[in-house]
């Protein structure tokens, strides 16, 4: 860690003295040039950003379908396509191609009896494609139809099974019918849940060959959204433009066109900053320590971080291999083994609250269910006691060793391109490896991150970066050869009393009611310990000094793309 530490510093040193010495650069008719990215006032508004990622899709529901994702991928969406809501910065939905948000007061959302519900969604006059074709209400019917179709290799929502179906009124008004309560029914056709598909472009694909469907060229080079930016170009393993598109329906972005470069190397990253190539960084899994030290440097921008997800050691439940993975004493003395605060402190600067807790500790719920937390101290005496009791015994080498000599070993895994959690794989390891277990740490390429099979049937731990999306945790959520790996339940957990918890969530409408099951749901997950979360890792972003209207969201469900078209340039 610390040699990693010092050879970022110094490529951060030497570019600040390139800076420093650098005069500015003369045109032949010696008036000053613009700095990289910046143009003139006279000039149309371009600004440069970069994302920690290497897109294969610019669609978050293929993009996530199965385990993992690429990064920068949900804010580069949010860019060229719009949903009929968002969430703003504090997290609250607001409405963007929808008149407004269905709501009960108003009637466009309704409850009736036996628990059956009505949400109705009225389309703003104007909204259109980017090709110009207008957005009616026979795109919402079609994504529906897409995204409920399990032969497609879309990320599957589990609110679908809630729907009953959709009654079009006419092209702007139309009502979903579902079948049962469920809480998230204003996120549908949103970034969060079945965002509008272009019926008119992507019906006839879907119909003459669903296994090409996710690999057309729409999803890159062809894209046609709807969002504040159309897509110019799209260049694999590079970059992609986007320019303002003028008849969007919240009104023309104050920018004219954005380049969002695809750099995965972090140290690359924020070399391109501190040379002026790159203004803002989108995208979740920076790490704090890297972007704190550049921002010391960077005269020309500042950094801000929001609340984060959790980040946690996710165990094999379905197939664990040593089989002793599968009982929860054994995963509650692995966690008692590390010292997550003293991670934080290193790793974070203390700004990490440890996670005891699937819920965020800002989430505003947090409150409510906290005491419904099962929490774990560090303390390695009693960690390799409760291992003994489970039959193990030292060897005169350190390490437990089971009645048959077999030392106790257990394989922990991440992906690469992501410095913290590779930082965190390395550490946990070693605490694990103090009191007597044995570890095999893999660093999972791209190539093999892609390959669901593979990600699914890890044998110990997949050290994860993930939101509350309790949804993640139902059983009919597990990557399993049935549903060909792509289900969002990475650790393949299953418990009946855990999905009523989640359903009971999900589906009930009053408040106190709802929270029970919440507080039911965190108290069987930190029990059981069916993940070992480490802390929240604050989600950090450098911003360039000119921009305007442009920050970081307080809210870890938002992204700082939701109100594109309003970021603008002193």
């Amino acid at each position: 860690m610390l040699r990693d530490r010092k050879s970022l510093l110094i490529v951060l040193a030497a570019l600040t003295a390139i800076a420093g010495c650098a005069g500015p650069s003369l045109s032949t008719t010696g008036s000053v040039a613009a700095p990289p990215g910046v143009e003139s006032r006279s000039g149309p508004k371009r600004v440069t950003v970069a994302i920690p990622g290497n897109p294969f899709v610019l669609n978050e529901a293929i993009n996530d379908a199965g385990p993992g994702g690429i990064r920068g991928v949900p804010e580069v969406e949010k860019l060229i396509n719009a949903g009929l809501v968002i969430r703003d910065g504090d997290g609250n939905l607001q409405p963007q191609l929808a008149e407004t948000v269905p709501n009960l007061d108003y009637g466009t959302w309704r409850v009736l009896d036996g628990g059956r519900m009505e949400t109705t969604w009225t389309i703003r006059q104007g909204a259109q494609w980017h090709d110009g074709t207008p957005v009616t209400t026979a795109d919402l019917a079609f994504t529906l139809q897409a995204g409920q179709d399990k032969d497609l290799a879309l990320l599957s929502y589990p609110g679908y099974k809630s729907i009953e179906g959709i009654d079009i009124v006419d092209d702007r008004t139309a009502t979903v019918r579902w079948r049962e309560p469920f809480i998230a029914a204003d996120t549908l056709f949103s970034h969060e849940f079945a965002l509008p598909m272009p019926r008119h472009l992507l019906e006839q694909p879907y119909l003459t060959d669903k296994s090409a469907f996710v690999s057309l060229p729409f999803w890159t080079t062809d894209y046609v959204g709807s969002g504040p930016f159309k897509l110019r170009e799209f260049v694999r393993d590079s970059s992609m433009v986007v320019d303002a598109f003028d008849p969007y329906v919240l009104g023309r972005p104050k920018l004219d066109q954005l380049e969002v470069r695809f750099i995965q190397d972090p140290n690359a990253l924020i070399a391109s900053v501190l040379a002026g190539e790159v203004e803002v960084t989108l995208g979740r899994g920076f790490n704090l320590e890297q972007l704190t030290q550049a921002a010391g440097l960077w005269q020309s921008g500042k950094m801000e971080a929001k609340p984060g997800s959790w980040i946690a050691h996710y165990p094999q439940a379905l197939t664990p291999n040593p089989a002793v993975l599968g009982d929860a004493r054994f995963r509650r003395a692995l966690l008692q083994a590390i010292d997550r605060q003293q991670l934080s402190d290193t790793l974070q600067e203390g700004r990490a609250p440890v996670a005891d807790s699937l819920l965020e500790v800002g989430d505003p719920q947090y409150k409510e269910i906290e005491s419904s937390i099962v929490r774990y101290a560090f303390d390695p005496r009693q960690a390799m006691a409760a291992i003994e009791d489970l039959g193990y015994a030292k060897g005169s080498d350190g390490f437990f060793t089971d009645s048959n000599g077999q030392r106790l070993t257990i394989e922990s895994r991440t992906n690469v391109g992501d410095d913290l959690k590779e930082k965190l794989l390395l550490a946990t390891a070693d605490y694990w490896q103090r009191i007597g277990v044995g570890v095999s740490t893999v660093l999972v390429p791209r190539q093999q991150a892609d390959d669901r099979e593979y990600r699914a049937t890890f044998p110990g731990f997949d050290l994860v970066r993930q939101p509350f999306d309790p949804q993640r945790l139902l059983s009919s959520e597990a990557a399993v050869p049935a549903n060909h790996f792509n289900g969002k339940n990475r650790t393949r957990y299953m418990n009946p009393e855990l999905d009523g918890y989640i359903d009971r969530y999900l589906t009930t409408i009053p408040h106190t009611e709802r929270i029970q099951a919440l507080a039911g749901m965190v108290h069987l997950i930190s029990d059981q310990v069916v993940a070992l979360g480490i802390f929240y890792a604050p989600e950090p972003m450098l911003i360039g000094n000119r921009l305007v209207n442009l920050e970081e969201p307080a809210s870890p469900v938002a992204h700082a793309t939701w109100n594109a078209n309003q970021w603008d340039v002193r």
